[in-house]
């Protein structure tokens, strides 16, 4: 089973864009496990700019494109040193691959990103897929990682998106602001009242909310690709989630 893994920044940082080292810990061990279990897995990890932040001792994310940029070059360094140190400790080789949009559009560039993606996990290799940030522009980003581990999950033909966030699914309501929300287990669909459930921005070191994953959901269920959304708090649930024992997450059917 081939599944694309989207890890956010809320969950591989504290508020502080600092670096939640058991969490990610636990995500780097899990995955593993995985991996020797006969999962082929690909990581998509946000990040950068969060680890960039709390390396040059900012006070909040930049707004000005340079500096977003410069926090990206040297966060997304942290990011990969640390996965590179954590999934060493369990005999895992990673691979970074970095992508804007034309990655996809462009074919020859499309194309050899799939032949890379393919040799790098019949080598046993798990890649780990970030967006370009520090060269990319508004005209060839993607702008969000919810939607670029849709598109790869797409590109690589993949049987399962999985997306680790800071809630446990699609709810009625916003469960941060409303003790009443209820979970919704399965869409079969993304209908106006499914995208009415959105709110908006995430975290604010983040660039998603669930408006993007509804959008990564269209984007791989209109190609085949069933989308989970749970939360990442927790990585040792996705053992439960794929083995259909765990309940608290949002499972978005493929038509």
């Amino acid at each position: 089973m081939r599944i694309v893994i989207k890890v956010g920044t809320s969950t591989l940082t504290h508020g502080t864009g600092n670096l939640n080292i058991k969490r990610t810990g636990d995500l780097s061990r899990v995955l593993s496990d995985l991996k020797n279990a006969g999962y082929e897995i690909i990581l998509v990890s946000s990040g950068a700019i969060g680890m960039g932040v709390g390396k040059l001792g900012l006070r909040e994310k930049p707004k000005d494109i340079p500096t977003k940029q410069a926090a990206a070059a040297v966060g997304q360094c942290e990011l990969m040193d640390t996965y590179d140190r954590l999934f060493r400790d369990y005999n895992h080789t990673v691979a970074q691959i970095l992508l804007t949009k034309s990655d996809f559009s462009h074919e020859d560039r499309h194309q050899n990103f799939s032949n890379t993606i393919e040799r790098l996990l019949e080598l046993g290799v798990l890649p780990i897929i970030n967006e370009n940030d520090t060269i990319a522009t508004e005209e060839i980003k993607v702008g969000d990682n919810d939607t670029l581990s849709a598109l790869v999950a797409v590109s690589v033909k993949a049987d399962l998106l999985l997306i680790l966030s800071d809630v446990g699914g699609l709810y009625t309501a916003d469960p941060h602001k409303d003790g009443a929300a209820k979970l919704i287990r399965e869409v079969h669909g993304i209908t106006d009242e499914i995208r009415a459930l959105a709110g908006g921005k995430g975290s604010t070191l983040g660039t998603g909310g669930m408006i993007t994953k509804l959008h990564a959901a269209e984007i791989c269920n209109e190609a085949g690709c069933d989308m989970i959304l749970m939360n990442g708090e927790n990585p040792e649930k996705m053992y439960g989630v794929l083995a259909g024992k765990e309940e608290t997450y949002t499972r978005f059917y493929a038509k």
